[in-house]
């Protein structure tokens, strides 16, 4: 165990480096080019995801990252003004999009890493506070140029933070296990349908959801269905990381309520930010509760560097996240349902599923 903690923390500590050099990137470009303070979220999110993914990754998969990436990054600002200008169209595509990131996976590895390239974006777009802003602010918000910079940048920093870190650090990642011989799943719809419908409709039904009850904190909602239902192996799996993900979200409502009636704020909270979500990288493997824990928080403090009062709205969020993962657990129950014998999950997990 003890050796696990050590390497976890080496692994958190590359992530982490990543993060900050494209910050501190994003920053300069922000003050260079007069950009709004969302270019930095947008290439923390894309940095944070885009390194767990490209870990294993060989220099084709990169290539492929490094072109497929910044395309869809700036797609995912159509996306995110189409939410923000005609909401039920907006997240109607949305939904689609993120549908179509798991539907095509039955077709090989390949298009599975597609597919997440795909969805990393418009996850980012959950956590960029864009489309919930007031359509009369969405003019100061990063341009689809702009965007397709940052997800070029992010892929380039995460290259080379990596690639140093296998060079000179102590351990080099664990090889990805090799891809399963294809088989066809007896299942129809196929899992990998039956996961794209949950996930679409689980989605679809958080924006409605959440925009009749939160307004504008709506992507509280959506984003909690996204992780919960991400990676379905079925029922039971789906129920348990949507508990995790409220229990997760309790700790780090605690915490970020104490750090906001400390009063921190501004570049401390940011500071505070990383080093929670350092942490927070480093138990995951461990269980995703510590995650969900310290995703709340982070996101808490970043509230608070953009003026908002984290403290006023950690109820609203807490409540969103118990719809979220509601709704997740009930896509994946009752729509479709991925039985839960070993070979059903097995063969959602190969190529043909």
């Amino acid at each position: 165990m003890t050796f696990k903690l050590i390497r976890n923390a080496y692994e958190a500590g590359l992530t982490m480096a990543a993060v900050l050099l494209c910050w501190g990137c994003a920053l300069a470009l922000e003050g260079a080019a007069g950009l709004h303070t969302d270019v930095l979220v947008l290439a923390f999110a894309l940095t944070m995801t885009l390194a767990s993914t490209q870990r294993t990754a060989d220099t084709r998969r990169r290539l492929t990252a490094l072109l497929l990436l910044p395309l869809t990054a700036g797609a995912s600002i159509f996306v995110g003004r189409l939410i923000a200008s005609h909401y039920a169209i907006g997240a109607a595509v949305f939904s689609a999009g993120m549908a179509l990131a798991i539907w095509i996976r039955r077709y090989g590895p390949a298009a599975t890493k597609a597919g997440t390239l795909i969805a990393l974006p418009l996850v980012a777009l959950l956590v960029v506070p864009g489309p919930a802003l007031p359509p009369e602010a969405q003019s100061g918000l990063v341009t689809w140029g702009w965007a397709a910079l940052v997800g070029a940048m992010a892929c380039a920093v995460v290259w080379l933070v990596q690639g140093l870190g296998d060079r000179f650090g102590p351990w080099r990642p664990d090889p990805a296990p090799a891809p399963s011989p294809p088989r066809r799943s007896r299942l129809h719809p196929r899992p990998s349908t039956r996961m794209a419908l949950q996930m679409a409709a689980g989605i679809a039904v958080a924006f409605a959801l959440g925009h009749l009850l939160f307004d504008d904190h709506w992507p509280w909602v959506v984003l909690t269905v996204y992780v919960a239902a991400s990676g379905n192996r079925g029922r039971t799996d789906v129920l348990r990381k949507g508990i995790e993900r409220v229990v997760g979200a309790c700790a780090g409502t605690l915490l970020a309520t104490g750090v906001a009636a400390a009063g921190v704020t501004g570049h401390l909270a940011v500071a505070l930010m990383f080093g929670v979500l350092t942490i927070a990288l480093w138990l995951r493997p461990l269980r995703y509760a510590y995650w969900a824990a310290g995703v709340t928080c982070a996101l808490s403090l970043l509230l608070g560097y953009f003026g908002q009062n984290a403290q006023h709205f950690l109820p609203t969020r807490l409540e969103a996240i118990a719809v979220g993962a509601a709704l997740s657990v009930a896509s994946a129950w009752w729509l479709l349902p991925i039985p839960k014998r070993p070979a059903a999950i097995a063969a959602r997990l190969t190529p043909s599923s």
